[in-house]
Order: structure tokens, then sequence, then C-alpha cells
């Protein structure tokens, strides 16, 4: 039995224009990132990813989700999820209730505290992010970059069975 591996297929490296406009993302995200981060810890004591936790529940029906639905939005591990909201419940923003219809579930509720909150930190939220991103893009700047962020996005969420995404760890 031959168990010699075939020569490895040399890397596709990056080109020197491929190589700054990736470098750019980085530096862009990883800014934008501390900058809204900065800005919640200031005004309410929280980093952007629970804020996004609150919108989402804010925007939902009676404004709960189940747990699991929650961390696929927040494309976060449900283990990184869980220490989320127990903050948030430490709080008094979230709290928990036990799915009836599962006895493994649990649904993330926002309180009234939690949307008061929201309601006073979303103004300096969105300003935060108009004059950190969409004020420095023209309208077909801000088109062409959703239109790729989603092309992206769709790309690193397969809908295969067995896909190793975050919220199924």
């Amino acid at each position: 039995m031959n168990t010699a591996s075939a020569p490895a297929e040399e890397p596709r490296w990056l080109t020197e224009e491929e190589q700054r406009v990736w470098r750019s993302y980085l530096q862009a995200t990883t800014l934008l990132e501390d900058h809204l981060d900065r800005q919640l810890q200031r005004d309410a004591g929280m980093p952007h990813i629970y804020y996004g936790l609150l919108v989402k529940l804010a925007d939902s029906p009676r404004r709960r989700l189940r747990m699991t639905e929650l961390a696929m939005y927040a494309k976060i591990t449900r283990s990184r999820l869980s220490h989320a909201i127990a903050r948030l419940e430490k709080n008094g923003w979230v709290r928990r209730e036990d799915c009836p219809s599962d006895k493994r579930g649990q649904f993330a509720v926002l309180t009234d505290e939690g949307m008061a909150v929201l309601e006073r930190t979303a103004p300096g939220h969105v300003t935060a992010v108009r004059g950190a991103l969409f004020d420095r893009l023209t309208p077909e700047q801000q088109k062409a970059l959703g239109e790729i962020m989603r092309i992206v996005a769709e790309g690193l969420e397969p809908d295969e069975a067995g896909a190793d995404l975050p919220w199924l760890r």
C-alpha cells in the first residue's frame, strides 16, 4: 500500500492589491468594533454584542426568543450566549423562561428595565454607527458594502448538515 501523499498544491497567495484590501478590512473592522464597544461601555456599561442581543429581543414578538435562535442570530456559541445572558440577567435587563413545549429549551426575555436601557442607549449608538461608517460613504458605496458583506456572510454560513457554525457548538 502506497502511503505517500500527493504533493501539496501551492497556496494561492494574495496579490499585493488583495493583501492591501485584506489588511484594510481587518483594520477597519477591528477599529469599528472597538469604537462601538467603547461608546456602549461609556453610555450603558455593556459591550456591543450585548447591545445586539437586546436589540434582537426588542425586535422579537413579545420581546422573547429561544436561546438557540438568539445564538444563531448573534453568530456566537451557545456557551458564550449563556455567559452573556447571565450578565444581562444580573443587570435585570433580561430574564430566562423555561420553554413549556421543550424541557431543555429556554427563552431569553427582554425586561422592561432592559427595554428602557435600550431606548436610552439607542440614540448614542446610532450616532456612533452613522459617524463611523455611513457618513463616510456615498449611497453607492453603502449599497456596494451591503452587497459585499451579504455575499461574504452567505459563503460562511453553509446550509449543509454538519456545518461547523458557532451556534451549533
